[in-house]
């Protein structure tokens, strides 16, 4: 009988490329794959560390699965604990836990079968990895076992980070940005699309980054970027319209500090390119972003804005904000709220501010109060909420083209796969097909069609 092997992923979708490799991993070691942790010989917790709440999750995860094992219910079971947490706490999390049977860094990913062995032999499992920040990136022949539905997938275009952030400890975990070459990209897509994907999202730490460190020794890093230097997301969008097939393909985590007007001509030219970006901005507030060492201005922000909406039709605009930052003042705060109810973003998160172990913010004078935090935090949602849901209502009466995601359950080129906003059908469509529909109602965020 073969092993089978159980994991749990937490965090976000680059997170859930990696938990597919090492699913990929497993399989090529012949064992089984299975999605009940009860029956997992052993269960991997792939971990994610971006913030307090998450380690929680993560850390709670571990704990559950401990427990299970010492009340008999998975006698036997192996524990591996993988993931940003893994590579960044492994020799601590060693000494806390020393039940978990492995730890596994980012670079190890694509070892998961090998290791799954060691530890059904008994063999230990060194910490090594803790030593170097991570160098792996995924190739398009990386064994992958997908974890979305059939027709909606991640793909990874590039790991790491260079942007210092003070509140981000993230390049430290997984280390430097680095890009995968576009040959490899466009493999992967082109054999995605003939399988019938219907929807790429595209990520990466900063995806406008892409490929700016394949050519950036020869050029220089302060040089301007241009499609016919090398590899960039203008040259990668442009060979990704030419792939026969229908489907959207969708940016997520781009950076504002790198957007181009050649990039948003691109976009407004690929018909395939979905007419929504993800451009987490922070904050507006000239001082809170010097402070955040966000590398833009808000004078930047709101020319990119304008660049933005002009140049690309139909566009909607995803952001997230940071509230109670160490030292974020009453004006300061008033000042991201005049900014969200005036540029009316269509799809828009908040995060309460995390202070991160590590990370410059974590030492500044000034933290806020969790109560004030919570406060700041309802009070920036209401006024998103107001608008998103006025947002709604103005679709009444279109017809869209939608993705539908289960037969009932569709979205529009506007949303994200789970973190924006679903259109609810009268009647079933077909999983995975492109649907076009009239939108009759709203309900809250969501649409009726």
């Amino acid at each position: 009988m073969s092993t089978k092997v159980g994991m749990i992923s937490l965090g976000c979708a680059k997170n859930l490329v990696d938990a597919e490799i090492m699913l990929g991993s497993v399989l090529t070691r012949g064992m089984e794959i299975t999605s009940s942790a009860d029956e997992a010989d052993v269960l991997v917790v792939n971990t994610c560390a971006f913030i307090d709440s998450a380690k929680e999750e993560s850390i709670n995860a571990i704990l559950t699965a401990l427990q299970a094992r010492g009340l008999n219910k998975r006698a036997g079971q192996r524990l591996i604990v993988s993931g940003c947490m893994s590579q960044r706490f492994a020799r601590e999390l060693r000494q806390e836990m020393p039940e978990v049977d492995a730890f596994v860094g980012l670079d190890e990913v694509k070892e998961l079968g090998t290791i799954v062995e060691r530890v059904l032999a008994n063999e230990d499992v060194d910490l090594a990895f803790a030593q170097a920040r991570p160098t792996y990136i995924p190739d398009y022949d990386t064994p992958r076992f997908r974890l979305t539905p059939a027709h909606s997938v991640y793909v990874k275009i590039a790991e790491g980070c260079n942007h210092p952030c003070s509140f981000c400890v993230i390049p430290q975990m997984r280390g430097k940005h680095r890009s995968r070459t576009m040959e490899s990209v466009l493999a992967e897509i082109r054999g995605l699309v003939a399988e019938g994907v219907r929807e790429i999202n595209l990520i990466s730490q900063d995806t406008t980054y892409y490929g700016m460190d394949l050519w950036s020794e020869k050029a220089g890093p302060r040089q301007p970027v241009d499609s016919a230097r090398g590899p960039t997301l203008v040259a990668l969008l442009r060979e990704i319209q030419e792939i026969d097939g229908d489907f959207w393909v969708r940016l997520l985590y781009t950076h504002p500090a790198h957007w181009s007007d050649e990039l948003i001509e691109t976009i407004a030219s690929c018909d395939k390119v979905a007419r929504y970006i993800d451009i987490p901005l922070q904050h507006i507030h000239e001082s809170m972003l010097q402070r955040m060492r966000r590398e833009t201005s808000r004078a930047h922000i709101e020319n990119l804005i304008e660049k933005l909406r002009a140049g690309i039709p139909g566009l909607a605009l995803r952001t997230t904000f940071i509230v109670g930052f160490p030292g974020e003042t009453d004006e300061e705060f008033e000042s991201l709220l005049e900014f969200i109810a005036r540029v009316r973003f269509e799809r828009l998160g908040i995060f309460k501010y995390s202070r991160e172990e590590g990370s410059r913010a974590a030492k500044m004078p000034g933290q806020v109060p969790v109560k004030l935090k919570n406060a700041r935090y309802r009070e920036a949602m209401s006024i998103q909420q107001t608008i998103a849901h006025e947002m709604a209502r103005e679709n009444i009466g279109r017809r869209l083209k939608l993705l539908v995601d289960q037969p009932l359950i569709a979205r529009t080129e506007a949303d994200a796969p789970e973190v924006d906003t679903r259109v609810i059908l009268a009647k079933p469509a077909p999983a995975g097909e492109f649907v076009v529909k009239r939108i009759i109602g709203a309900r809250g965020y969501d649409l009726l069609a």
